[in-house]
């Protein structure tokens, strides 16, 4: 099929927790035998859950399945404190992949739960990042969906903060947000917003692109929160055709125009040029930029203890003249796409 042209937002896909997540089970996966047990889908992306899957990668809901002794990565959409004790309790290694910026928000909840604050949390319900935050402190909290959720807790005495799940749309946080500053006058939210840059530096790089393209195609899953945050961006500017796509065998064969293609952050690149060559654009791709990320995440630090011990005892098995260590510019180097790679192996 060929359409007029293409544009290509940018940045677009993997952001640097997914990044860390899917090198932390890549790690798993090559110091372990099969199988490990991951909790919950290490990312929010079909074709990354199916390779690892491919590796042995056993995904699981409940830790009380886990064999004792099993090794078991953490999602990076954050777990409840439960499940991380459950996990350890099991015996075997365990490595939380969490995202920082997740962690962020379970640090700010905690923190205000112990000062008497009532938090209202901002998210989806159902989600595994705002499970995993409420269980934080689940008697201080309160999910936010709508308006009309706001409303019920006015007659609420004491002090109320404001947090958010990491991969909302700019303006639905801002709608619920500016609410509740009506609302509850004094309420106390953090300096930096919860939303993750990754997912409103996407937003906003699809808005420029969205505005004239005649259809807009969003790469990513459907249970990806941010995923279906873009899709909702595209819509909210305009575009009069939006579709979500797991991948380019998903395309119908009728788009015609400009297209702008964007990818959620948990899509890889990989999905990214098997759409453009499905689009075959006549006149060529553009690439539309707003900023340059270069934000960079390091492995778990349970991960990290582990290789550096890995390479402690490779050294002492080869007599290795200069000890060696676990290198941080090598990590940073490599990347989630050559993890999907079968090259890599």
């Amino acid at each position: 099929m060929k359409v007029d042209k293409v544009v290509l937002a940018a940045p677009r896909g993997f952001c640097a927790g997914v990044e860390k997540a899917i090198k932390a089970l890549d790690w798993m996966t090559r110091v372990f035998e099969p199988p490990v047990f991951c909790y919950h889908e290490i990312v929010h992306n079909q074709f990354v859950v199916e390779y690892f899957q491919s590796l042995g990668v056993i995904f699981i809901d409940d830790v009380a399945v886990v064999p004792p002794g099993a090794p078991v990565m953490l999602s990076a959409h954050g777990s409840p404190p439960a499940v991380v004790e459950a996990a350890r309790r099991s015996g075997g290694t365990v490595v939380d992949a969490v995202c920082p910026l997740v962690t962020k928000v379970h640090h700010e909840l905690k923190v205000r739960a112990k000062k008497g604050y009532t938090v209202l949390y901002v998210g989806h319900e159902g989600h595994e990042e705002a499970v995993g935050t409420m269980a934080v402190a689940p008697d201080s909290v309160h999910l936010i969906q709508s308006r009309e959720d706001i409303d019920a807790l006015t007659s609420h005495h004491g002090p109320v903060a404001l947090l958010s799940q990491t991969t909302l749309s700019l303006d639905e946080w801002q709608d619920l947000r500016e609410h509740a500053e009506v609302v509850f006058p004094d309420i106390w939210m953090p300096n930096r917003s919860d939303l993750c840059f990754a997912t409103t530096n996407r937003q906003a790089a699809l808005r420029e692109v969205a505005k004239g393209a005649d259809a807009v195609i969003v790469i990513g899953s459907a249970n990806s929160s941010n995923t279906v945050a873009l899709t909702k961006v595209a819509e909210a500017v305009g575009c009069p055709r939006v579709l979500r796509v797991n991948g380019a065998f998903e395309l119908p064969n009728d788009l015609v125009g400009t297209v702008a293609v964007t990818a959620g952050a948990s899509a890889p690149e990989s999905l990214v040029n098997e759409v453009l060559n499905f689009l075959d654009p006549t006149d060529g791709v553009t690439v539309s930029s707003v900023i340059v990320e270069d934000e960079y995440f390091p492995p778990p630090p349970e991960l990290r203890e582990m290789l550096k011990a890995i390479s402690a005892l490779v050294d002492l098995v080869l007599q290795t003249p200069e000890p060696s260590s676990f290198d941080g510019q090598a990590d940073r180097e490599f990347t989630a796409a050559q993890v999907l790679s079968a090259v890599s192996r």
